[in-house]
């Protein structure tokens, strides 16, 4: 029986697999030694419940010794690191929400699949997804709320919400996507978003793909931007932070991880959310029908547009941005002049939560403030400095809000709106000046100091500087 099931997954899964070898935490193409998709522990579905299973054994499969270097501390698992302990009694109830949400599981995939209802007596479900598509109704306000929607899609709000974008802006049909494909491809990116992060998570890339579609509808935009355009707009902002650990660039860094060596300490989680994405691509063939020069072509502007999101290069674009905007000399009708726009989107789709209605926004801040201050828990632990932002003891969630929207938030949108001046602009910037309003009266001695007028020199020493920022930031 053992071999019969066995051989019958072998027939199923290796012709998909292709030429593609996996060895842990790293696959590449076996035809091609040099081209590396590193994906962090647990690239296929499929095996993610047996990998879960023994951590130490597949970190000792997936990781040489040699990539460590010299410190115990580099054990650590990405995949755990925000992850809580369950107690026994929890087991159950978690057993039985899963079988309660199956039936709801199976009604959305045959929803995507374009299948009929198979039983109408699914009331609950049926009223959760025709909620879900009311909400897709409205997928261009600004007011669009994440949380709700991903509950209604039973947690596959990045799945659902990209296949209905890329399905209205006609792009499956126009570049001629197989949905099956298409369909596998969104499964697997969410799949390898890790879930149990509180912020760089899979709802952070639905919020962000659905913050893209509100400028991509901006006048600007939709006046200048090629179908081609708007597909690699959708895809970096699905893709963005594709396998990201929960911790920053310099966490890395410190640790002497594998990753930090192999792109040589530069956009090194940038640079692995591309790779990631890429081999999503190629494992699934999404553009396998396309000539090989166009397909190339999507993965060098994916990547591109990936690693514009590097919050530490955050000035560079900005100083660029302004000088085309102070000179008047942006031709949307020039590719690269797109291009650049469309990177500078994705830039403020990224850390657009500050620019949310304040209910929205109050829970992202929470969220991030959160794997900050895990990740300095897990720096004070192993005995290593504590990166800017992440101290819990010497930072608040309104102290770490207040500077990042000051030094970050506020210089990016205000060019963006010298872009686009619209009632969409607006609308955010206005948020963003209530949102830090709002966060301003929680932080009682950053009001009584400004209200006096006077400076504390200790004070002053401890504010953060704005590459302390950018270099500690979520997105680094």
């Amino acid at each position: 029986m053992f071999n019969s099931v066995k051989q019958l997954l072998l027939s199923h899964f290796l012709p998909l697999m292709g030429n593609c070898s996996r060895r842990g935490a790293i696959s590449y193409d076996s035809s091609d030694q040099t081209a590396l998709y590193i994906r962090m522990l647990g690239a296929c579905v499929i095996f993610k419940q047996l990998f879960s299973r023994d951590v130490r054994v597949r970190s000792q499969v997936g990781f040489e010794p040699e990539r460590r270097g010299s410190h115990p501390y580099l054990g650590v698992d990405f995949r755990t690191l925000h992850s809580r302990a369950e107690s026994a009694g929890s087991i159950p109830a978690r057993r039985i929400r899963r079988l309660f949400s199956f039936q709801r599981h199976l009604l959305s995939s045959r929803l995507l699949r374009g299948a009929p209802h198979l039983n109408p007596l699914h009331i609950l479900d049926e009223d959760y997804c025709g909620q879900a598509k009311c909400m897709l109704e409205k997928v261009g306000s600004w007011n669009f709320d994440i949380f709700l929607f991903d509950r209604l899609t039973n947690g596959n709000s990045l799945v659902f919400l990209t296949f209905h974008l890329l399905s209205q802006y006609g792009l499956i049909e126009l570049f001629q996507l197989d949905m099956v494909k298409v369909r596998r491809f969104l499964v697997l990116v969410q799949e390898d978003y890790h879930n149990q992060n509180p912020y760089h998570n899979a709802v952070h890339a639905a919020d962000v793909t659905q913050a893209m579609h509100c400028y991509l509808r901006e006048p600007k935009l939709a006046q200048s931007l090629t179908s081609f355009d708007i597909l690699l707009g959708l895809l970096a902002a699905a893709t963005h932070d594709l396998d990201h650990p929960g911790v920053n660039q310099p966490f890395l860094i410190k640790t002497n991880h594998y990753l930090a060596a192999l792109y040589r300490n530069t956009s090194v989680l940038e640079n692995h959310h591309w790779r990631s994405a890429v081999g999503l691509l190629r494992e699934t063939e999404l553009f396998s029908h396309l000539p090989a020069e166009d397909s190339l072509s999507i993965e060098r502007q994916l990547g591109s547009l990936i690693l514009a999101t590097d919050i530490s290069r955050q000035n560079e674009y900005l100083s660029r941005f302004r000088t085309h905007l102070d000179e008047n000399d942006l031709n949307l009708g020039n590719a690269s002049h797109r291009h650049f726009v469309l990177q500078m989107a994705l830039k403020c789709a990224d850390i657009c939560n500050p620019c949310r209605p304040w209910e929205l926004s109050k829970q992202w801040s929470e969220k991030v403030t959160e794997e900050f201050f895990h990740q300095g828990d897990i720096e004070k632990k192993l005995k290593l400095e504590i990166s800017p932002l992440c101290d819990s003891e010497a930072n608040t969630i309104a102290s770490v809000q207040i500077g990042f929207m000051t030094y970050v938030v506020e210089p990016l949108f205000a060019e963006w709106a010298r872009f686009s001046d619209t009632r969409l602009s607006q609308t955010m910037l206005g948020h963003l000046g209530l949102n830090k309003a709002s966060w301003s009266t929680m932080e009682p001695e950053a009001s009584g100091s400004s209200e006096d007028g006077e400076s504390d020199p200790a004070r002053s020493s401890e504010e953060p500087s704005s590459r302390a920022l950018t270099q500690g930031s979520p997105e680094s």
